[in-house]
Parts: structure tokens; C-alpha cells; sequence
């Protein structure tokens, strides 16, 4: 396994602008943020092949699992293994620590159909899925009774806080990233990834480790959209809020509201869209409760 970022020659090239600044062009040396496969087996068969940056797989492995609703708690997993070429030696093993190997508790199988035939990019964590019913999960947890309440002014200040966790970010500019903070705004544990999808594996990943499944009253946060696919991630987490700081698409807000999930997006600055379950939001109830009396 290689870091996670790589250095490469580019040439820069600026073109001349209204405020006078002439054109040119130059050779530097430019960070890069690191795309690698990995593979996950279980019971030695393969099951996913994912782009992702290193670091984190195990929990990348894990929390990928969750999200197939084959494992809810810690014990549910027997081990997992990181290869590095002397360690997981099935056939096809390059040897490169590019494949993690989970063993199951004895009793729980994998379902035939949640084996992916083909690479998952980093842009799209439902690719190999065969149908429209093969996309939903049964949902684990009742998260519609997490009574918790997340002021407007702690998730205002939550981009922020996770932009500072950022440290590839902040020398690439080319992952994404998601976080689990408290109720009151704190900040738990981030992760990032060149994919939406595995930073938040990879979050729920060690959340399931760490055994603390389901995340009540805790907040998801993520660094981009709220597609479809990270909503049932967060319902299958036990997350009750997922805010992102761009827009959800339909079915996200949909799956959001029939799993009682409470969906914030374009969370930036001091404003913020609630789309699902406002009620955990005391600002909004305050609100709507003074339009009422009004």
C-alpha cells in the first residue's frame, strides 16, 4: 500500500486577466491525492473491488459491510485482515496490500447477490447493484425515536471544523471527506477519501469497530452532496441527522423521510435547508411554534 498522496511534475500556465496580470507559464511539483484499488473478500471470495485513497481500509472493509446489511455489530465479524503479501495468500493476492479479508462469525454468509462482478469507481458506491430492489437495505435501527437535539448554531459551525480535520484536502484539494460529530457540535472523528461513499464507509467502518453501532444522536456530516446512497449509509448507521454541505437529490430525501433521518443540506455559513424531520432542530420548532401563536 502506498501513501496518500503522490507528487508529479505539471506545467502551470496563467493567461493574462483584467487586472493586468500578464500570461506565463511555469514546472512545478504538485500534490496529488492517492487512487488505489481495493479489494474486499470474505470467507476468501471477492465481493467489491473499490477505488479509494489509502489508509483506513480495514474500516473502509467494515463499514462497506454494514452497508450491504450483512454486519451490525462488532461480533458479527470474526476477523479482517489487511494482506500484505505474506498474510491472506488466496489466488490472485498481488501481494501489494491492496485487499482486506473479512471472516465472518460462524453462521452469518454473505448473500450470492451482494457480490459486485466489476470495479467500483470512486464516484459510485451502488455500481454492480443488478435492480431497483437490490439499492434498499432493511433498515436496522429505529431512528425515527432518537429524541435528539442539534441547535442550527452547532451545525452551522460544523463545515468548518471538519474543513480543519482535512489535512490531504488541505494539500491536494481532491477528497472528500465525512465526520461524526456530538450534539453539541463536537467533533468525533473524520475521515477522507477520493469517493463520497468511502469516507463514510469508512467512518461507519470504525464506528462498528469501535462498537458503538448505532451512532444515536450523533450527526453525519458530509463534504459534498446527499445522494441516495449516503442517506441509507446514514439509516443503516443509526445515524438520526445526515447534513451535507451541497444539495440531496429526490430519493435521498424520500428514503431520508420515510426512515425518520433528518436531512440538512447546503449547510454553509450561517444558513442551511432542512428537508426531512425538522423537529430535531429546536430553532425551526421555536419558529414554527410562534407562527402558530401568532
Amino acid at each position: 500500500m502506498t501513501g496518500r498522496t503522490a507528487r508529479r511534475r505539471v506545467a502551470r500556465l496563467t493567461i493574462p486577466d483584467q487586472a493586468g496580470q500578464p500570461a506565463g507559464h511555469s514546472e512545478r511539483s504538485d500534490l496529488l491525492a492517492t487512487e488505489e484499488p481495493l479489494g474486499i473478500r470474505v470467507g476468501g471470495q471477492a465481493v467489491s473491488l473499490t477505488m479509494r485513497t489509502p489508509g483506513d481500509d480495514i474500516d473502509l472493509a467494515a463499514g462497506y459491510l454494514v452497508a450491504e446489511g450483512v454486519v451490525r455489530a462488532p461480533g458479527d465479524i470474526a476477523s479482517i485482515t489487511l494482506c500484505d503479501g505474506t498474510r491472506c495468500g488466496h489466488a490472485g493476492h498481488d501481494g501489494l496490500g491492496n485487499v482486506v479479508d473479512v471472516e465472518l462469525r460462524p453462521g452469518l454468509a454473505m448473500a450470492p447477490a451482494l457480490h459486485r462482478n466489476f470495479l467500483t469507481t470512486s464516484a459510485c458506491g451502488v455500481c454492480g447493484k443488478t435492480s431497483l430492489a437490490d439499492l434498499f437495505v432493511e433498515q436496522t435501527w429505529d431512528i425515527a425515536a432518537d429524541p435528539v437535539r442539534i441547535p442550527a448554531t452547532a451545525l452551522a459551525a460544523m463545515p468548518g471544523a471538519l474543513r480543519a480535520a482535512q489535512r490531504v484536502f488541505a494539500s491536494t484539494g481532491g477528497l472528500h471527506a465525512a465526520a461524526v460529530f456530538g450534539p453539541d457540535g463536537d467533533l468525533i472523528v473524520a475521515r477522507e477519501d477520493v469517493g463520497r461513499h468511502n469516507a463514510v464507509d469508512k467512518v461507519v467502518g470504525w464506528a462498528l469497530r469501535s462498537g458503538r453501532l448505532p451512532m444515536t444522536g450523533c450527526v453525519l456530516l458530509v463534504s459534498g452532496r446527499a445522494s441516495f446512497e449516503l442517506v441509507q449509509k446514514a439509516v443503516l448507521a443509526g445515524f438520526p441527522v445526515l447534513a451535507a454541505v451541497s444539495a440531496p437529490s429526490s430519493l435521498a430525501a424520500a428514503l431520508a423521510e420515510q426512515a425518520g433521518l433528518t436531512l440538512v443540506g447546503f449547510l454553509r455559513g450561517a444558513s442551511m435547508n432542512v428537508y426531512t424531520v425538522p423537529e430535531r432542530i429546536p430553532d425551526l420548532a421555536g419558529q414554527a411554534a410562534g407562527a402558530a401563536a401568532g
